[in-house]
């Protein structure tokens, strides 16, 4: 699935997704930042199935970015259920955007299985494997969960180390339970796992 070219706001409001997550990536053409971002999100996207995204110049489109109070682009638009959520600026690895999508896409396909949800966040950054084990392991299991990237949030980061008292990722909190590293025996405990 590649990003669809949009050539205005009414445009993008008839393609955005009423259920689950839609992305809009507002890139000028010829910066070397919009490129990155561009090549980046389309691999991300080229490699998974139903991610909803879009992308506009906005050296051409330009009623969109005012909406939404962007100044800066490259600028990828996270909307939920048809609403702005949040902006996401600058490139980031593919790898980022990757995570970001499979997030969306396993908490939309997580089923509601009448039992009482866990509150589950894990603290991650782009480079670390062990995060990476460890989200697949909650996914492969599950779990739905609230991913933190604290290379890229210092008061999340500034949150997790008063809670822990560590700098280590990943950590996970388990309804105020942290747990440091992939502790997998008792992260399984936790949540239930057999």
């Amino acid at each position: 699935m590649a990003l669809k070219e949009i050539n205005s706001h009414e445009e993008m409001l008839t393609h955005l997704s009423k259920q689950g997550k839609s992305y809009v990536l507002l890139y000028k053409n010829g910066s070397e930042a919009s490129e990155c971002s561009y090549k980046n999100i389309s691999e991300a996207v080229n490699s998974m199935k139903d991610i909803h995204a879009m992308a506009a110049d906005v050296s051409v489109v330009r009623d969109i970015h005012p909406v939404y109070q962007i100044t800066s682009a490259p600028s990828l638009l996270v909307f939920n259920n048809g609403k702005f959520e949040k902006a996401i600026k600058g490139c980031n690895d593919n790898n980022y955007y990757k995570s970001l999508f499979e997030n969306a896409l396993f908490t939309a396909q997580a089923k509601d299985d009448g039992k009482p949800k866990k509150r589950v966040t894990v603290y991650t950054t782009p480079s670390c494997s062990w995060c990476n084990t460890l989200k697949t392991h909650l996914n492969v299991n599950g779990i739905r969960y609230t991913e933190i990237d604290v290379s890229r949030d210092q008061k999340a980061a500034e949150a997790m180390v008063r809670k822990s008292g560590q700098q280590g990722v990943p950590q996970t909190d388990i309804n105020g339970t942290m747990i440091i590293g992939f502790d997998k025996v008792k992260i399984n405990r936790l949540l239930g796992i057999q």
